[in-house]
């Protein structure tokens, strides 16, 4: 993991989990061990995928480690929701908002590393689209219309 810059969700996805162990604890204190034990286990495996995504061996691997962190983020919140619902559990506000924070750093993380294809890929992908509107006219002129929605009308390629 590089060192020479801070990282926000790393930091924000350590401190949540050291919150959540003392929370737990809380929990089992009260005798509620199997949400104490779901929460801490969903909870601290958002950390350890936003962790282990910093060496990803691709940017598939990335993104893939941020969605699973984000489903565990999304598990975790179902938890808490359901300590704050029920009676009898102790429930703490700021780790439900917290949560919130992170699933939407994780959200906007997941589809701005999605969103950066490389230049060439979206030439090759627009003359395929290109071409393929030209086969469907041709099939249009020999068979009818055809039912299709137009991909990338009107898109011009960039120069690099």
């Amino acid at each position: 993991m590089r060192n020479d810059k801070e990282n926000v969700i790393v930091d924000k996805t350590i401190s949540f989990s050291l919150a959540i162990i003392k929370y737990c604890e809380v929990l089992e204190q009260n005798r509620k061990y199997v949400i104490a034990k779901q929460l801490l286990r969903s909870a601290t495996s958002i950390g350890a995928n936003v962790f282990e995504a910093q060496n990803a061996e691709s940017k598939a691997d990335f993104i893939h480690k941020m969605k699973i962190a984000a489903k565990e983020g999304s598990e975790t919140l179902y938890w808490l929701v359901l300590c704050e619902r029920s009676e009898g559990y102790h429930f703490d506000a700021a780790l439900k908002s917290a949560i919130e924070e992170i699933i939407r750093i994780l959200s906007k993380i997941i589809s701005s590393s999605k969103g950066k294809i490389p230049g060439f890929i979206w030439s090759v992908l627009y003359a395929f689209f290109k071409s393929s509107n030209y086969q469907i006219e041709q099939l249009n002129r020999k068979y009818g219309t055809l039912q299709y929605e137009p991909y990338f009308e009107g898109m011009e390629t960039k120069k690099r």
